[in-house]
């Protein structure tokens, strides 16, 4: 088991609760979509499992460690072994992509090699090869301000694998994008991690593109799982239901 949730809640200052007792187990190798509507907590889920928002009750663990309590020395290693791929890129718009992609491996270099951007040959050969990956090597010493919403989200893959990581996390990756995009988007990754048999999970709003490309979907419905199997049992039904009390966050 690489990954698994145990009853864990969040509930905020301001008394809303984004999670309510969600559990679930994650095999290796598992490509997971979470969808559900706005404020519905898949985002607060997400960020949870790397320690970016601490729960408020529960545990997680990951690799059979129980990271839930974790001293921050502990969960930067932790960090290490999940990539993280954000809505709104998270690149360094004025550094180039290779540099971006190179940002990947700061979590395994010493303050002084990450203040001075020092690489060894063979970390700057593998981001070239991710990059080559994402289909992006032509623009690799392009600065990330100057290419586009899906060229962006293409450095963020490429990033997010440099990590070398055992689980990836991308948290609305294409909800900034266009149709086309979006697709080639889900396209690199699908087959990025599938080649590499990295854990997937990601949130979607898009419920037709987390059927095509999963082989798993979660349902969260405020802050309650409503939903968790295979493509194929997720009926129009349930999807209705999911979605019915649609709220803006």
């Amino acid at each position: 088991m690489l990954l698994s949730i145990k009853n864990i809640s969040k509930r905020y200052k301001n008394g809303i609760d984004a999670l309510n007792d969600v559990s679930l187990d994650v095999e290796k190798g598992e490509f997971i979509s979470i969808i559900g509507p706005s404020g519905s907590g898949k985002s607060t889920l997400l960020r949870s499992i790397n320690k970016m928002i601490d729960v408020t009750s529960g545990s997680i663990y990951f690799e059979n460690h129980d990271i839930t309590n974790m001293k921050k020395k502990e969960i930067k290693n932790i960090r290490r072994e999940m990539g993280m791929i954000f809505q709104n890129y998270n690149l360094v718009e004025r550094l180039t992509a290779i540099e971006n992609v190179l940002h990947g491996q700061l979590g395994y270099k010493s303050t002084f090699s990450s203040i001075f951007g020092i690489y060894t040959k063979k970390e700057k050969k593998e981001a070239f090869n991710l990059l080559e990956k994402v289909n992006m090597t032509k623009y690799a010493y392009q600065k990330c301000s100057e290419l586009s919403g899906g060229q962006k989200q293409r450095i963020g893959i490429a990033r997010a694998i440099m990590q070398n990581p055992k689980l990836l996390l991308c948290d609305e990756p294409i909800a900034s994008l266009d149709p086309k995009s979006s697709e080639n988007i889900m396209d690199y990754l699908k087959k990025i991690v599938t080649e590499m048999k990295i854990t997937c999970i990601i949130n979607l709003h898009q419920v037709d593109i987390a059927k095509k490309y999963s082989t798993r979907i979660i349902a969260l419905n405020k802050g309650k799982k409503v939903f968790d199997g295979k493509v194929e049992n997720l009926t129009d039904k349930i999807i209705e239901d999911v979605y019915k009390n649609e709220e803006n966050e």
